[in-house]
């Protein structure tokens, strides 16, 4: 469950800033379940402030330790907000894809040699907070690939 992990280590202004990238119409991806847990309708959610609506979406994924959806919401940010990064790190480790959708991620994997020199790269073009994420999601989608969780964990600390 890296991706848990991970999302332990956001800070709420960066776990906040993921989720109002991926706000669309005045709702955040998982204003529908913050607004059950509320007690609202879902419409009504729009009232509440953004920052506790993100507040709360963060405690369902914690709590619920739900890392499907935090790996779907990491991901559909990463896509968003960075996709050249994931197309950079496919490349440099030679994962086979079109346009950053690989097709069978089992029998797709990275190079192993390839994934320092290909972090090194990507750190060098893009923010780390976003490569580390993009590391804790390829950790979990190759957990047998241990130079990909290696990498991730040494950013952790």
């Amino acid at each position: 469950m890296q991706v848990i992990e991970q999302l332990r280590q956001l800070s709420p202004e960066r776990f906040e800033t993921i989720y109002e990238t991926l706000a669309r119409d005045g709702f955040g991806p998982l204003d529908g379940e913050v607004a059950k847990l509320m007690k609202f309708r879902p419409q009504m959610i729009r009232k509440v402030p953004f920052a506790q609506r993100a507040r709360r979406a963060r405690m369902i994924l914690e709590q619920g330790g739900n890392a499907e959806m935090c790996y779907e919401l990491f991901g559909t940010y990463l896509f968003a907000a960075q996709k050249q990064l994931v197309l950079d790190f496919l490349d440099g480790t030679g994962v086979e894809h079109e346009d950053g959708m690989i097709g069978d991620p089992s029998g797709a994997l990275p190079d192993g040699s390839k994934v320092e020199a290909t972090v090194a790269d990507l750190d060098g073009k893009y923010p780390a907070e976003d490569v580390t994420l993009y590391l804790s999601l390829c950790s979990e989608q190759w957990p047998g690939v241990p130079e990909v969780d290696a990498a991730w964990r040494k950013r952790l600390g």
